[in-house]
């Protein structure tokens, strides 16, 4: 089993590879890898949407991942030309992107997004072919 360095470091612990807790824990995608502080500003908008919109709202009714894609990119570009908050809500910007990023990985999980992205294109190739090597 191939383990990232956070769970490398908790199996030289004395004795870890003993304990079976330790053995199936680190079997299990790590959450020590996530900063905390990342996921008090996805709360933070997280909890913005559920104020204004309704709790888990997209897993009653179908999402367009248009939309929260053209909302992510809105934020990022704020946060990108300077705005640390939205004037709106007093959140971080980043936050709502994570937050956009987070409902559309949800309702696709529990099969409520509309994915209306257009048919695959060529980006990545052509970015390949005008990245320089190094």
């Amino acid at each position: 089993m191939s383990l990232d360095p956070v769970l490398k470091e908790v199996m030289n612990h004395v004795g870890a590879e003993e304990n079976p807790k330790t053995r199936y824990g680190v079997a299990k995608p790590s959450m020590a890898t996530v900063p905390p502080v990342a996921l008090v500003h996805l709360m933070l908008a997280m909890g913005n949407g559920a104020d204004k919109y309704g709790r888990m709202n997209w897993r009653e009714t179908s999402v367009l991942s248009s939309i929260y894609y053209a909302a992510a990119m809105r934020h990022l570009m704020a946060w990108f030309d300077g705005q640390e908050l939205d004037a709106d809500s007093g959140v971080h910007h980043l936050g709502h992107v994570m937050a956009c990023c987070a409902i559309i990985l949800d309702a696709n999980a529990c099969h409520t997004l509309d994915d209306d992205r257009p048919r695959p294109g060529t980006a990545a190739e052509v970015l390949k072919r005008y990245t320089k090597e190094i």
